[in-house]
Order: structure tokens, then C-alpha cells, then sequence
């Protein structure tokens, strides 16, 4: 009798855990989903904050209309298939930009002591690489 009531005890908690472990599964790929649109949410965020910028307006007014600025005058460079080549300069996020840590003033001094007891070997001088009759 023990035997068989701890058989349907085992039953039970196993489909119990089965549906636990198949929520918890659901819980982390809901999770992942809100993750995932959170981050597309602060990409449009972010969009929407370079449009504020005046600068950022007029290159994409440029860019995709091709506008002028007044008295400017505008060019269109071909390739040699006979279409218009595409622009490659583009507008930086400000977010992306690299920002530079500033260094200590003695760590510059440091590198030039260093520098004035190991100088680097001297390299070729224009007119040697010219002139043709250096000896090597």
C-alpha cells in the first residue's frame, strides 16, 4: 500500500515539476522578449533625440533630398557605370562618439625620459631613398 501511494505522490510531483519547469522556461523567453524590446525602445529613443538636433536635420535634408544650403552649389559625382556614386560621409551619433581619458602630465614627462635613453634608429632620409646610391 506505501508503496503505491508513494507511486501517485511521485506521478503527481513529476507533472507538477514538469509544468513548473515549462513556466519557468516561458518566464525567461518572455523575459528575453522584453529585453530585446527594450533595447529597440531606447534605439528610437535615441533616434528621436538626433532629430532634435539642428545640425542632424540639415544632413538628412542634404542627404536625402539632396537641399543646398543658399549659395551653394551642388555636384553629383558619377561612377563609371554612368550612376551617382553614394555619399560616404555620414553624421555621428553623439552617443557613439569616443571619448578620450585625459592623461596625467607626469606620464608624458616619463615617456620622453624614456624616449631620450632609448632613441629609435634612425630612418632612411628622403634623399637617400631618391638618390639610388646608398650603400646597404
Amino acid at each position: 500500500m506505501l508503496v503505491l501511494v508513494l507511486a501517485v505522490l511521485t506521478v503527481s510531483y513529476a507533472s507538477s515539476l514538469r509544468a513548473y519547469l515549462q513556466q519557468r522556461s516561458h518566464i525567461g523567453d518572455l523575459k528575453a522578449q522584453i529585453a530585446e524590446r527594450e533595447a529597440s525602445i531606447n534605439d528610437l529613443e535615441r533616434e528621436k533625440k538626433r532629430w532634435d538636433d539642428p545640425a542632424y536635420v540639415k544632413a538628412q535634408a542634404r542627404e536625402r533630398f539632396g537641399y543646398l544650403m543658399p549659395g551653394e552649389s551642388g555636384f553629383e559625382v558619377i561612377g563609371t557605370d554612368g550612376k551617382p556614386l553614394e555619399a560616404q560621409a555620414r553624421l555621428n551619433d553623439p552617443d557613439d562618439v569616443i571619448k578620450t581619458v585625459p592623461k596625467a602630465w607626469w606620464t608624458g614627462v616619463w615617456e620622453s625620459v624614456e624616449l631620450a635613453g632609448n632613441p629609435p634608429p634612425p630612418e632612411e632620409q628622403p634623399a637617400d631613398l631618391v638618390d639610388g646610391t646608398k650603400k646597404q
